[in-house]
């Protein structure tokens, strides 16, 4: 299975990075992870909606650019939809199975994702009601989907 991250931002806490790479290093045994980071805009200062939208829009070039045509792609967006470890293994799982193994997350920048890029999502998922750094996110999500793979293979660690 081939898992893509498509993020807005680069890292720039050591201990994300740190974080980042050993789950890099703990997934590379269950698939071929890749991250890419796209560049992330400069927002004005009291940005209007307009200077927003460009904002997103910008990004959202930036990240479709990015996406293969054949990956199944999940957005993570705070209007998505919420589920558990299990159902997120499952997901994943099921995927699979049905001859999707071309998966590609994607985090947006701090304004969230172009509605150009949510409508080339198969899927959104909402992780929390929260809002979360962008950088913590990345690692959240490369946590739950080591998760996943250790769910899916039956091995210790999901409890």
């Amino acid at each position: 299975m081939r898992i893509t991250l498509v993020v807005v931002g680069k890292i720039r806490e050591k201990f994300f990075s740190e974080a980042v790479a050993e789950y890099e290093k703990r997934l590379s045994r269950y698939c071929k992870l890749e991250i890419v980071q796209v560049p992330d805009e400069k927002i004005p200062e009291r940005a209007s909606p307009a200077q927003e939208n460009l904002v997103k829009r910008r990004e959202g070039e930036r990240i479709l650019a990015q996406i293969r045509d054949t990956s199944y792609v999940i957005a993570l967006a705070i209007q998505g939809r919420e589920m558990d470890s299990e159902g997120l293994a499952a997901k994943l799982a099921g995927l699979g199975l049905s001859g999707n193994s071309d998966i590609c997350f994607v985090i947006g920048g701090s304004l969230g994702l172009s509605d150009e890029v949510m409508k080339r999502s198969d899927e959104a998922v909402s992780f929390s009601r929260l809002t979360f750094p962008h950088q913590l996110m990345r690692v959240i999500l490369l946590e739950q989907i080591y998760r996943c793979f250790k769910i899916n293979t039956g091995e210790p660690y999901h409890k």
